[in-house]
Formats: structure tokens, C-alpha cells, sequence
């Protein structure tokens, strides 16, 4: 009978074998799971939020009740990125962990699994390149060597002026106005390589387009999601049902008219 191991052994592939493969499929980023030591992300790094910033902190400890102050790690942890640059030095995680009075690890287990954290330092540009399945078919991967191409980086890299880093990402939620980027927190959509390295020589120039109505910016004209022929439909808001203010007055709700009650 053969053995657990040989049969492991079968089904794992073989170093070559790995090797051959991962050039095959497309690399996407991924941040390592463990800190890593370097001149300006050490624990004995001096970080601490700023006099502003500190009335922010206590305005999101106040949301949660003194006993749950570890609630507040997430967004600690995102105002703490914000002033540092768009990134997190294992410092900063001391300074949320101290705050909340839990255990440097449980900040350290946030912080790596929300990819929405960066605890290496990233451009002042974070470019993040949806490369899903409905941005790929749209043309993805010409806008990756767009902006590989004009800024002389990778997947992965920053420029060496610290103005650009790119990464290639899961999907982003944009899939109806693909292909797309979310840079730093915006997002700009229905690109072609003309219009990225506009946007990229916008950047450069310290003049990043302002965001649409919506929220975002297709960068072909259009508006938000709206098709070639504009707004067809939805012309004014939708109005709720009509609820009986009075309709509990009295604290008794028949069972068999709840779906009345709740306007179903």
C-alpha cells in the first residue's frame, strides 16, 4: 500500500515543473504575510499621530463603548496610513495597539489580511490595476504595459522617484466601466492607453483629474455608468410607500398583516 507521503509527493508538482507554471498565469501582487526590518520601518521607528489627527482618534474611540476600543483598530489603523504617506510602519501598528490596549499581534492580523493596508512603503501615486476577468477582456493588460512602459517599472515596483507605484489587483467593483485603475482612493475607468498616460502625465504634473458627480471618472466623457445615449430612465428619485405614522399606537401588530405594516 503506498504511503501517504509518496502519494503527496505524486500530486505536488516538481520544482521545475512550478516553475514553468508560474510563467504561464499572470502575477498578482501580494504583500507578505511577516515584517521585514529595513532603515525606516524598524519597532524603534518614532510614530505618533499628530495634535489634529489625535481628535480624530478619540472622535472613532467614542463610537464604540470603553470595553470594545479594539473596534476602532480598522480605522486606526487607516487614519494612521493616511498620515504617513499611504503606508503602515510597524510603529504605527504599535502606536494603534497601544491605543486600543490590545496585543501588538492582533493589529499586526488586521493589517496583513486587509489588502486595503500597505506596511511597505508605496508612491505617492498608488496605482492598483484591476486585472479581473471583465477589465481583461477590456483591454487590462494594454493598459499594464501602458503604464509599465512610461514609468520604466513592473507589477509591483515603484519609480525611483517615489511619485508612481503599480500594482495589479483582484476586482475592484468597476466591472461595467472597464478597464480601470484605483488610484490612491479614486477611481478612473473606461481607459485606453492615450488616456492613461494622460492621466499619468496629469499626476506628474501634481493636477490629477477631480472626481466625477459620482464618485469616480470614466475617462471617455461619459457620466458614471450611463450608456452612448445617456440617461434613458430614472429621470426623478423614486418615492417610498406611504407608511401610517399610527399604524403602532396602540403596541399591537397583527401577525397576519406584518408584511402590510412593513409596506412589503
Amino acid at each position: 500500500m503506498m504511503s501517504a507521503a509518496r502519494l503527496l509527493s505524486r500530486r505536488l508538482p516538481s520544482a521545475a515543473n512550478r516553475a514553468s507554471a508560474a510563467g504561464q498565469f499572470r502575477s498578482m501582487g501580494n504583500a507578505q504575510s511577516f515584517h521585514i526590518n529595513t532603515p525606516d520601518n524598524t519597532p524603534e521607528t518614532y510614530f505618533d499621530f499628530s495634535e489634529e489627527n489625535y481628535q480624530r482618534v478619540n472622535k472613532i474611540l467614542s463610537k464604540y463603548p470603553a470595553n470594545y476600543k479594539q473596534s476602532a483598530i480598522i480605522p486606526l489603523l487607516d487614519l494612521a496610513q493616511r498620515q504617513h504617506g499611504g503606508w503602515l510602519p510597524v510603529a504605527a501598528m504599535d502606536k494603534v495597539a497601544s491605543i486600543v490596549e490590545a496585543a501588538p499581534s492582533r493589529v499586526y492580523e488586521v493589517a496583513s489580511f486587509y489588502t486595503m493596508f500597505n506596511r511597505t512603503k508605496v508612491g505617492k501615486y498608488f496605482i492598483q490595476l484591476c486585472g479581473t476577468t471583465p477589465c481583461m477582456i477590456c483591454g487590462s493588460e494594454d493598459i499594464k504595459k501602458t503604464i509599465e512602459k512610461h514609468l520604466g517599472i513592473k507589477n509591483g515596483e515603484t519609480t525611483k522617484d517615489g511619485m508612481f507605484t503599480l500594482l495589479e489587483v483582484e476586482c475592484l467593483g468597476a466591472c461595467a466601466n472597464a478597464p480601470m485603475v484605483q488610484l490612491n482612493d479614486d477611481y478612473y475607468e473606461c481607459l485606453t492607453p492615450k488616456t492613461m498616460v494622460e492621466l499619468l502625465e496629469a499626476c506628474k504634473a501634481g493636477k490629477p483629474p477631480a472626481m466625477g458627480k459620482w464618485g469616480s471618472l470614466p475617462m471617455n466623457g461619459q457620466v458614471s455608468c450611463e450608456g452612448p445615449l445617456g440617461k434613458t430612465s430614472l429621470w426623478e428619485v423614486p418615492q417610498p410607500p406611504k407608511v401610517d405614522v399610527e399604524r403602532f399606537k396602540d403596541g399591537a401588530v397583527d401577525p397576519a398583516t406584518v408584511k402590510a405594516h412593513m409596506s412589503y
